[in-house]
């Protein structure tokens, strides 16, 4: 069984410091991003009850307490960042400090500064001397989400750190010892990467000594239901003052749903369910779960068959602008951009290079688009 050594993977009004909260006999860690002033489209919450997720639990508790780095790898929203939680809590570290670093939330002008620091003078607007995530993360472990956004500049310079144990703030030419265990993770596919030469081989291997893979909720089907039930708790005790609880209905569909958006999706449904439902009793209809990836059908846009086809984009979308337009939405040209968007920075696995691509715009201006829709 699975101890959950700190109080904060065990975020659960009835648990104390070190106990391991469980659902139906398996154990859960969970994220409060309101005291850890932490946002996004992270997962929240992780339980080990399906197979596959069970397991992951040896490899975990083997290699926690030892200085490997470690690389997670899984889609947005699979739990990445708590895995890295737990194996900082299992290890010799765990009353160092946890520091999560979002590779792809900076522009590459500032996550140079960011990582390693800097002198004062160091660049324009440097007034006061800064240290890193590293230097802050010494003692404890140092995680690297969306490591595989990290610019190529900068991986020569992460490679470095990790070889040499030190870093140089910019601006100085003076070392600064480190003793910070790494864990990276990623959404995309590190070998595909490496062979496009978008990603160092070299820097790949060295985070890669231990590779704790995570599959997506529609591939652990087990973990669904004591997800939910979990997060039922959670949004039950804030909102409901009965107990809630699902119909068979909408546990069936919970069950069968597959889940793109993975555990923070799960969440979202749960949360808006406890919020609409009748006389505390979740039905179907509350979860507003729709078919995947089918936001035209939204505005109910059909694809045409062969013989019908728009010769080009125009044709396709003017008939369906028109019918929006007569619909009288509001702010509709925000919540377009934003429908375009989020589906995009999904359906590429929340890789802000490819959606920047995909869309025909710079990386800024997906950054902005995402920040402003609370996606990163």
């Amino acid at each position: 069984m699975v101890a959950i050594p700190q109080a904060d993977l065990a975020e659960r009004t009835n648990v104390g410091a070190g106990a391991s909260p469980r659902l139906g006999g398996h154990p859960v860690l969970s994220f409060d991003s309101g005291k850890h002033h932490s946002v996004g489209v992270r997962a929240r919450a992780f339980v080990f009850s399906d197979p596959q997720s069970r397991a992951l639990v040896p490899l975990i508790e083997k290699t926690a307490p030892s200085e490997a780095n470690i690389l997670v790898i899984g889609e947005t929203g699979t739990g990445k960042e708590l895995v890295a939680r737990y194996v900082h809590a299992l290890s010799d570290r765990a009353q160092g400090p946890f520091i999560a670093v979002n590779c792809g939330a900076f522009s590459e002008t500032l996550i140079e500064g960011e990582l390693f620091g800097y002198e004062k003078g160091a660049y324009t607007g440097a007034h006061i001397a800064r240290p890193g995530w590293f230097e802050a993360a010494n003692g404890g472990t140092l995680f690297l989400d969306e490591i595989g956004d990290l610019p190529l500049s900068l991986q020569v310079k992460l490679l470095r750190v990790l070889q040499e144990r030190e870093v140089v703030r910019l601006g100085s030419r003076t070392p600064i010892p480190l003793d910070v265990r790494v864990i990276a993770a990623t959404n995309v596919d590190l070998h595909q990467s490496v062979a496009a030469g978008a990603f160092r081989a070299d820097l790949f291997y060295r985070l890669q000594v231990v590779t704790v893979p995570l599959l997506p909720l529609r591939r652990r089907r087990a973990d669904i239901l004591p997800l939910a039930r979990h997060f039922l708790q959670i949004y039950g005790d804030r909102i409901q003052p009965n107990r809630l609880d699902l119909s068979p209905s909408a546990e069936e569909a919970l069950y069968r749903y597959d889940w793109p958006g993975n555990i923070r999706e799960l969440e979202n449904a749960i949360h808006r369910a406890a919020l609409v439902c009748q006389d505390g009793l979740i039905q179907v209809e509350d979860l507003g779960l729709l078919p995947a990836g089918d936001t035209l059908a939204l505005i109910g846009y059909e694809e045409p068959g062969d013989s019908a086809a728009p010769a080009n984009l125009e044709e396709i979308v003017r008939p369906m602008i028109a019918k929006l337009l007569d619909g009288g939405h509001d702010a509709l040209l925000d919540r377009l951009i934003s429908a375009v968007v989020t589906q995009t920075f999904e359906q590429h696995g929340s890789n802000q290079i490819k959606t920047a691509a995909a869309l025909g715009v710079t990386r800024n201006v997906v950054r902005t688009y995402l920040k402003n829709f609370g996606l990163i």
